[in-house]
């Protein structure tokens, strides 16, 4: 169990640091693009290799699909619930980039709690099932994590939210996440492999949906057609340490 809280924190601290270098350095829109840009290839790469491929490959394709349609309508419903939560209380974040600010901060860190929880679900049972931990995992993990914070940090601080509330708001996300990992582990003697396959999905499903409708168009905002090239970098970055493992 000590594992699985030292590991799962590790994992989460990423997302803390990323909101920290969001706010208390200057990020113009063109880094912060280049930012999402690299974290968004990343992430495609996740989906991929260590959330697509490994949940069909454990749990067959039946598990994967359910969750995946569960993570993308999650995701798509409690993103639409937040900005009708917005437009009644009357916000107009100003624009960055000609893009919503907050929005797309509030979004990247809705897709970093619905696509973390699933992922260190996993990464719990694996510890508990003695598979141990994947160094080139846990470093995918915790670099496709950092854009995501930097990115919805500053896009919410562009938007006048202070920087206690923003700092708070990705610890407690930090927090949800480890705890997932803790749960993982001790839910591992009571799953199966058809469960691990659909919480690989979920976190697919909701990752696919919060890469089109965010962090993808706010990348080529900020950082315009430059954004297609730093993606790929960052997808094959994910891919090869993905694939040292």
């Amino acid at each position: 169990m000590a594992a699985a809280v030292g590991w799962g924190a590790l994992a989460a601290s990423s997302l803390v640091i990323g909101a920290v270098l969001g706010l208390y350095r200057r990020w113009p829109d063109c880094q912060v693009g280049v930012v999402l840009a690299f974290g968004a290839g990343a992430l495609i790469s996740a989906v991929s290799f260590e959330l697509a491929e490994e949940g069909i490959e454990v749990g067959g394709a039946g598990g994967v699909g359910f969750g995946l349609a569960v993570g993308a309508l999650s995701y798509f419903f409690a993103s639409r619930r937040l900005e009708e939560g917005g437009r009644r209380k009357g916000h107009r974040p100003p624009s960055r980039a000609g893009a919503g600010a907050e929005g797309g901060g509030v979004a990247l860190a809705l897709g970093a709690t619905l696509d973390g929880i699933p992922e260190q679900l996993v990464l719990g049972i694996g510890l508990a099932a003695g598979a141990g931990i994947s160094a080139p995992l846990l470093l995918a993990i915790f670099i496709s994590n950092l854009p995501e914070a930097i990115g919805s940090a500053s896009e919410m601080h562009a938007a006048g939210r202070g920087r206690r509330q923003i700092v708070q708001l990705w610890i407690t996300v930090a927090v949800a996440v480890t705890i997932a990992t803790i749960a993982g582990y001790a839910l591992a003697d009571v799953t199966g492999d058809s469960f691990t396959a659909a919480i690989d999905g979920f976190a697919a499903g909701a990752l696919l949906v919060m890469l089109i409708d965010s962090m993808i168009p706010e990348a080529t905002a900020g950082a315009g057609r430059v954004a297609g090239l730093v993606s790929v970098l960052g997808f094959a970055v994910a891919a090869g340490l993905s694939n040292l493992s």
